[in-house]
């Protein structure tokens, strides 16, 4: 949480207790094998909270509340107020014990070691509803939910994940997701520290941050090996062997699973993953999870709740998108199984529904079937989810199947997206991978719009973000402060740039074989001195020389 040093002291406290600390004073998240039994607690409204009694950075970070301002979103809005801490207190007075809040949502997420009478907290005036979202028993289903579906028969070329999409268009020209920020909500990240295609990861810093939301550690490390393997496909990095599809990006590891049961509570967790998120400002939310059925028989959804505004964690998922923030879903894995159709939260009107097909382009059996139950067009596109390459172990690299694995081919190469075309918003991201599509004229219930063509798709962005104009070259702005773009009449292919200072000399130099958008931003300026600059742009059509005057500000 980022604070401005001006807030009085005693507000700066009160934030601090609402977002972590329980009011007997231990830490929200502590968890414990003796808490059996969990209980959302959904309250009528926030108290006597107002948006005028908290200025934005005192609920988010700097860089989320760009992110809002960037995309034209309010901020703050009301449901970024915080859960009222009195009705925590009183909840918490009756014998329940604070995990996490969703202040989206506005619930609190209790838990006992014993069963508990909840009529004591139905009967409190500010709450409007207590469901039970976890007891003991009924194990059996959901054992090994995350278990990798390996695949060693059909092995198709490794960097197929990327090519399919056409991803080393953007790859080739520089966007390998730099700059952009992605939180991957997942049940664990064993190995992640010590895979060689990570490396390269840790080595730059790439890890922002981890948080268990179930322990309420920063340990993620210790669990499942599924987040690893997702990881190793967003951002891996293994000649021959493994090209993740935004190695330049970095990423939040946030485990918001349970590998061994399956009950609702982990909606919660992920809710409180994804408003962490948001929070710390990623730019992307990627999750290789899903909720339909649970061991207990009576929790389970039903097909009809898949109408985007029914499940918990989809309405959690559709207010992240609302904040600004990509949302990117396996479609789930349930076409060949009983349940058969998409999952929660990728029945989301906001969200990024990921289906699977192999590498031939053809539909996975197991990739989960649409439409929506309220007739909307899902999965929304599909990417590669079959003999997908992996890493769960430290040298060894194999391959997996899943709509786990072709949700962050998506995500990742929206990062870079993101990064070639910085005003695009997430809904401009989600418009142009379906009009992009390559059955966007005939989407249907196990495509939907298909495979996009990543050329054609930053095209369509920059059809609406990058200025037309009749020169070859042109210098935007000009004069400049610090970074310009160069906006080319074309894309140009063959890309060379010298920037030279009046003195004759090239102060810096960019080589790009094929290059395809029409921008480039340059930062070399920002901390020159003031004075007269040169841009000499080579490019398949010839080159061109621009003058580029560089201000204070």
């Amino acid at each position: 949480m980022v604070t401005d040093r001006s807030i009085p002291a005693n507000r700066i406290r009160t934030i601090v207790l609402l977002l972590l600390i329980l009011p007997g004073g231990g830490l929200i998240f502590g968890q414990s094998s003796v808490y059996n039994y969990f209980y959302r607690v959904y309250f009528k409204d926030k108290g006597n909270y107002t948006i005028n009694d908290f200025s934005p950075l005192e609920l988010l970070s700097q860089r989320a509340v760009d992110r809002r301002t960037r995309a034209g979103i309010a901020v703050p809005d009301y449901r970024d107020l915080p859960v009222n801490r009195d009705y925590l207190s009183q909840v918490a007075m009756k014998g329940f014990r604070l995990h996490s809040t969703s202040k989206w949502l506005n619930t609190g997420l209790f838990k006992t070691q014993d069963p508990a009478d909840i009529s004591l907290i139905r009967s409190l005036p500010f709450v409007l509803e207590v469901k039970i979202v976890k007891h003991p028993g009924n194990k059996g289903k959901g054992e090994d939910k995350l278990d990798l579906s390996e695949e060693n028969e059909d092995m198709p070329p490794y960097d197929r994940p990327l090519s399919m999409v056409n991803g080393y268009s953007l790859h080739n020209s520089g966007y390998d997701g730099k700059g952009i920020v992605i939180a991957v909500l997942d049940g664990g990240y064993l190995k992640a520290d010590i895979i060689s295609s990570l490396k390269h990861l840790h080595l730059r810093g790439g890890i922002k941050g981890t948080r268990d939301f179930i322990t309420g550690t920063g340990n993620v490390y210790g669990y499942h090996n599924h987040g690893t393997a997702v990881m190793s496909i967003l951002a891996g990095v293994l000649p021959g062997q493994i090209a993740g599809t935004a190695p330049g990006a970095d990423y939040w590891l946030l485990r918001t699973e349970e590998s061994s049961t399956e009950y609702p509570v982990e909606e919660d967790f992920w809710a409180a993953g994804a408003e962490y998120a948001d929070s710390v400002g990623a730019d992307i939310i990627s999750s290789s999870l899903g909720y339909s059925e649970f061991n207990d028989p009576s929790m389970n959804y039903k097909f009809p709740d898949m109408d985007g505004n029914t499940a918990f964690v989809t309405i959690a998922a559709d207010i992240a998108a609302s904040k600004g923030i990509l949302v990117v879903a396996s479609a789930g894995n349930e076409r060949n199984k009983s349940w058969q159709r998409i999952i929660a939260p990728s029945d989301g009107d906001s969200v990024i529904s990921a289906g699977a097909v192999d590498g031939y382009k053809i539909i996975s059996a197991f990739s989960s079937a649409g439409l929506s139950a309220d007739g909307r067009i899902k999965p929304d596109n599909v990417a590669q989810g079959v003999s997908v390459p992996i890493q769960t172990l430290e040298q060894t690299v194999s391959r997996g199947n899943g709509t786990s694995f072709s949700c962050p081919v998506i995500s990742g190469i929206c990062a870079c997206l993101f990064q070639a075309v910085p005003e695009a918003t997430s809904f401009d991201i989600i418009e142009a991978l379906h009009l992009k599509g390559d059955r966007s004229s005939r989407p249907d219930s196990l495509y939907g719009y298909g495979i996009p063509d990543m050329l054609e798709v930053l095209s369509s962005l920059q059809e609406k973000y990058v200025p037309e104009t009749d020169y070859p070259t042109l210098i935007v702005p000009n004069p400049v402060t610090g970074i310009f773009e160069i906006v080319f009449k074309d894309a140009p292919g063959t890309l060379h740039i010298d920037i030279i200072n009046a003195s004759g000399k090239v102060i810096l130099r960019i080589d790009l074989e094929n290059y395809i958008s029409r921008s480039l931003t340059v930062s070399e300026l920002q901390n020159r001195e003031s004075g007269i600059y040169f841009v000499r742009s080579k490019t398949s059509s010839g080159t061109f020389t621009n003058k580029v005057i560089k201000i204070t500000r």
